[in-house]
């Protein structure tokens, strides 16, 4: 295992997750991973993939799709809204990834929580691949989600960063394409019961 390159297939690197640990994982997937986990002095975690973790980060992506904010444009007012189901969104999809490459849910609840932008951390430093500035930005501000649902009325209102609702929207879908891609989940197609905010 220790002579994979850091241009080896996540197939690949998948395959030698379904038995081994991370301790002998590819170096550099070992060092990204230690990397974040020390950023945040977390417990070490052992990657295992699993039928029950695939089907889970299934499930993650579709309800993801699901809380997808869609639908007519609202006022800036409504931003509130609109930011909370964006972390709803931006969060379920990237448990799904991480369930996907093995990472426990128990662990993931207890380490990460609601916070996006350490998800978004814990993914790309195990494959997902999505360095995209303005995601890392908006998952700054979407973090800790729960935020975006809680009364203000003595307080200034958390930073919305200055997006759009346009903007979250492409980013959001953007990550959720990208989640897609790497896992192989198929796109859930809503109808009428689509949610939009």
């Amino acid at each position: 295992m220790d002579n994979l390159a850091p241009t080896t297939s996540r197939r690949a690197m998948l395959g030698a997750l379904t038995a081994t640990t991370i301790a002998t994982v590819a170096p550099s997937w070992r060092a990204a991973l230690v990397r974040v986990q020390r950023s945040y002095d977390d417990d070490p975690v052992t990657l295992i993939r699993t039928v029950e973790g695939r089907a889970l980060s299934r499930a993650r992506y579709r309800r993801a799709e699901e809380f997808f904010p869609s639908g007519p444009a609202r006022p800036r007012s409504e931003q509130r809204d609109l930011l909370y189901h964006a972390g709803i969104t931006a969060q379920l999809g990237l448990s799904a990834h991480l369930l996907d490459v093995g990472f426990p849910d128990a662990w993931c609840a207890r380490h990460i929580g609601l916070r996006v932008a350490k998800s978004l951390g814990y993914a790309n430093a195990t494959a997902l691949g999505h360095n995209c500035p303005d995601m890392a930005r908006l998952a700054d501000v979407l973090s800790p989600y729960r935020k975006w649902n809680e009364p203000c009325l003595f307080t200034a209102p958390p930073d919305d960063g200055g997006f759009t609702a346009e903007q979250v929207r492409t980013l959001l879908r953007a990550l959720l394409d990208r989640v897609r891609l790497v896992t192989g989940h198929a796109r859930l197609r809503l109808g009428r019961e689509a949610r939009h905010v």
